[in-house]
């Protein structure tokens, strides 16, 4: 069965939904979003959180990252923007499980990727890392020979179409489960879940 993540979750509220609806991870943002928490927030969702829990960094250093993770005490890292392979390898070393996006507008490599790292493969922006609510073109992916996560303008009403096609290793959603920029509506949760579980 596919991987689920809920990302950009903020609220207490919002980390019970997911976990009841049966995510297996929730994205902690502590780079600047609309989505965006303090580290003592997250520490505080974290604690509470009966899956994974992924700190979401843009340009994080190692030392940074290694500092955020022990701190909130999450289980993985999403390193976007620079630093992070080298980021990526402190975070495995110290056991923590590492997702590297990756943004896509046509061909796949993902080589410069370590094999312990998960892929994360999100649609290309010039402005943001991620969060767009667009898709990309899935056939690009059937090249791919290594699990990788699909994200990219997914949501209740195509994650389950986007399982069938592409059969990623895992889903990940954030912007269109929202009412509002930043604010989780709790039943696109639950809805976003268990389409993506159903297939």
């Amino acid at each position: 069965m596919v991987w689920v993540k809920v990302c950009g979750v903020g609220t207490a509220g919002d980390m019970r939904a997911a976990v009841a609806a049966g995510a297996d991870a929730i994205g902690l943002m502590l780079a600047r979003s609309p989505r965006q928490i303090t580290p003592e927030i997250a520490r505080e969702l974290a604690a509470g959180a009966d899956c994974e829990t992924i700190v979401v960094t843009v340009d994080a250093r190692p030392g940074e990252i290694l500092d955020l993770a022990m701190y909130v005490e999450c289980t993985g890292v999403q390193l976007h923007g620079n630093h992070a392979a080298a980021a990526g390898a402190a975070a495995r070393q110290a056991g923590l499980r590492v997702y590297r996006p990756r943004q896509i507008d046509s061909a796949i490599d993902l080589d410069d990727i370590h094999p312990a790292e998960m892929p994360l493969l999100d649609t290309a922006s010039q402005s943001v890392h991620g969060g767009t609510g667009q898709t990309f073109d899935w056939s690009i992916t059937d090249g791919v020979e290594r699990p990788f996560v699909l994200a990219g303008g997914l949501g209740p009403d195509n994650v389950a179409a986007a399982v069938e096609r592409v059969r990623p290793w895992g889903v990940d959603a954030s912007s269109r489960l929202e009412s509002s920029p930043g604010v989780k509506d709790h039943a696109l949760i639950t809805r976003y879940v268990q389409e993506a579980k159903r297939s």
